[in-house]
């Protein structure tokens, strides 16, 4: 007796599709196994701990945190004008990805200069729909230009800007993780030679890598489109490999859905692009989702591509010093692969250059200049450093600078990941900096040997230290998640100020914040 599976697979691939045997048959499986899509229930993540240790009134924009959740910040910016509450609905990242740090792309916006209102990346939807909310609610005129177009604007200087990238060459790639590790993070080296792109230490990476061939290919044949079909000059294939978004779909693919359907499948598709979730499944719904959700719409090939987002470029830490090795940059990146429901995904750039991009390639890439973070001015400053997992990207690269340019100021550094024994990246050049005398302190902490120690556990056990650091002129730094660690580190702090220094809660915070004021505190979050 054949048992049904509870799940089965829905065959969406016709035999009159515009595929070969070959091609027919390896997306047939690829549905099947790679990219089953069925109904298996997703746990819901944990909402981020309430934190905001240091809310920064000072400046006017206490909503300037990213741990904060939309709706705080959002209750925080009531009364304020337009700039100043379309400021508090970004993402608070300062992560230059939209071109702008989150205040100028915010005034930008408010003023009709930008008409593009989705390019917050970290924000994403929730961004996007808030941003549209407000300026309805305001009765601003429409913006200059659509929000899924880019405004025709002189380019800036090439390889500077998002759109106007240079150049450069793939190298190499290697593994960090050694045997044992739970996670896939790679060391990638560039040649910047050939395009003549300079940065310093502190300075994004912009990389615009493409979609991976398997999705759009499985997304072309949800759609029932032809490979070669033109869209805007490209075939379509092309088009949804460089230019198109494919991660959440996007409000705007609901509502191109809900005109072509009709009934239950209207309805849902009209309250999924309000923002509401009919089914409990959004989380599922990224474009390919979407696609197999509403099989039954007939879209036209044109009409989809314009229902997208725009693939954004992705900007890493640099992991490299120009003054330690000119030409050549590096970066230190986590591949990410997670699986929603039964269905494996895969991060875009992280992929592209964890797989898919070839020693001898050429990327397009452009250097986004750093905005309140890198090395003090004077070389004799001594800096702490607090960077766990792929967060010990930008102070690789500041100590690099700092051994090359001979700076005088000591250095410590904290490190943190799961396992000492896999997950110890640049243990041999960081250790030869310690023996050496360069790097000062070396401090480590490991989450899944033994005990659970986290950075912020080893910066307590030496806050006497610490404290005497910062009494002494150091500068503080801090590279990672911005929901959790960064807030962890920062609470850290203040509770070695009130230990150490004496004082109390309200006048650490204010010391913190006044760390932070003066350039002495700076974050590179995510």
């Amino acid at each position: 007796m054949t048992v049904q599976s509870p799940n089965p697979i829905v065959q969406v691939l016709p035999e009159t599709a515009p595929f070969s045997e070959e091609q027919r048959s390896w997306l047939n499986g690829f549905f099947a196994g790679l990219l089953s899509l069925d109904n298996a229930g997703v746990t819901a993540l944990s909402p981020a701990e309430n934190a905001a240790v240091i809310a920064e009134a000072e400046d006017g924009a206490p909503w300037h945190d990213p741990s904060l959740e939309m709706a705080e910040r959002m209750k925080l910016a009531e009364g304020k004008p337009l700039p100043r509450q379309l400021y508090a609905a970004m993402a608070q990242q300062d992560c230059g990805q939209c071109g702008y740090v989150c205040e100028t792309y915010s005034a930008a916006i408010a003023s009709g200069t930008e008409g593009r209102l989705n390019l917050c990346a970290p924000g994403g939807k929730e961004t996007l729909r808030q941003v549209k909310a407000l300026m309805e609610a305001s009765g601003a005129p429409a913006p200059a230009a659509p929000a899924d177009a880019a405004p025709v604007t002189e380019l800036g200087p090439l390889g500077r800007c998002r759109e106007n990238p240079a150049l450069a060459t793939f190298l190499s790639r290697r593994k960090l993780n050694g045997e044992g590790s739970e996670k896939e993070t790679w060391h990638i080296e560039l040649d910047l030679s050939e395009c003549g792109l300079d940065y310093v230490v502190g300075d994004a990476f912009g990389i615009c890598a493409q979609n991976d061939p398997r999705l759009v290919d499985a997304v072309i044949a949800l759609l029932g489109a032809r490979p070669d079909a033109e869209i805007g000059g490209k075939s379509l294939r092309a088009k949804l490999m460089e230019d198109c978004a494919l991660g959440p779909a996007p409000d705007a693919l609901f509502q191109l859905i809900s005109y072509v359907t009709g009934g239950e499948s209207r309805v849902k598709a009209r309250r999924l692009a309000a923002g509401e979730d009919p089914d409990g499944d959004l989380e599922r719904l990224d474009v390919l989702g979407a696609l197999h959700k509403f099989s039954q719409a007939r879209l036209s090939a044109e009409a989809f591509v314009e229902a997208l987002d725009p693939l954004q470029p992705r900007l890493y830490s640099i992991s490299s010093s120009d003054n330690a090795t000119p030409g050549r940059i590096t970066l230190t990146v986590d591949a990410v692969r997670y699986r929603v429901g039964s269905r494996p995904r895969w991060g875009v750039a992280s992929t592209f250059l964890a797989e898919r991009v070839a020693p001898g390639d050429k990327v397009p890439v452009y250097v986004q200049r750093a905005h309140g973070f890198g090395l003090p001015a004077e070389p004799a400053t001594p800096i702490i450093m607090c960077g766990p997992g792929t967060g010990i990207a930008p102070f690789r690269a500041f100590l690099q600078d700092r051994q090359a340019t001979k700076a005088a100021g000591r250095n410590w550094l904290f490190f943190g990941h799961q396992r000492r024994a896999c997950d110890f990246f640049y243990e041999d050049e960081l250790q030869a900096m310690k023996d050496s005398g360069f790097l000062t302190n070396l401090t480590l902490a490991w989450s899944r040997d033994g005990d659970k120690v986290y950075v912020q556990d080893r910066m307590r056990e030496r806050g006497a230290e610490l404290w005497a650091w910062l009494e002494q002129g150091a500068h503080f730094y801090i590279c990672g998640d911005a929901k959790r660690m960064a807030k962890d580190v920062e609470r850290a702090l203040v509770d070695i100020v009130a230990q150490h220094g004496g004082r109390s809660s309200e006048d650490a915070i204010s010391y913190v914040a006044s760390l932070r004021k003066s350039g002495r505190y700076q974050a590179d979050v995510y």
